[in-house]
């Protein structure tokens, strides 16, 4: 049996931008930072950074590339993928990427709400008493599962 399965939960590193394939279909490529903390043995802490990047399709990449923003926090869950190309010096490159298949958009500080284009939930949101800036609001969550597949021939390399 066999499996290639990742969870990261970490902070993006750069505004995600959004693609179109020749034959249409979206894609979304942005990194995410994940740290780990430990005590050394002499009781120093210690920290260490790993970034990775993500690539979403479809409705997801759409998604990502209009609420995701450097800085916020995202649960991405997906496969690896390793891919070689040549670029036009001849050189050989290799990266490893993380195909998204479910992201879950973090929260935010503030209580501010999600943008949508609908001017009464705006107003609603606008007319709210400010949190205090001690324990700052938490939304909930939305949770993002798209079961579409994705094809070769949508693939831009």
């Amino acid at each position: 049996m066999n499996l290639n399965k990742v969870f990261i939960i970490g902070r993006v590193t750069a505004d995600p931008q959004l693609r179109n394939t020749p034959a249409g279909a979206s894609v979304t490529t942005f990194g995410v930072a994940t740290n780990r903390v430990w005590q050394s043995k002499d009781g120093k802490k210690q920290e260490e950074v790993e970034f990775h990047s993500v690539v979403a399709w479809g409705r997801q990449a759409e998604i990502a590339s209009q609420f995701l923003v450097k800085g916020a926090m995202i649960y991405v869950e997906g496969r690896l993928r390793t891919r070689t190309w040549q670029d036009k010096q001849g050189q050989n490159h290799k990266t490893t990427e993380i195909i998204c298949e479910r992201l879950q958009l973090g929260p935010r500080a503030g209580g501010g709400a999600a943008p949508t284009g609908n001017p009464a939930a705006a107003s609603e949101r606008d007319s709210k008493p400010e949190e205090s800036p001690q324990a700052p609001a938490v939304e909930d969550i939305p949770i993002i599962d798209l079961e579409d597949d994705i094809k070769p021939e949508d693939l831009p390399f």
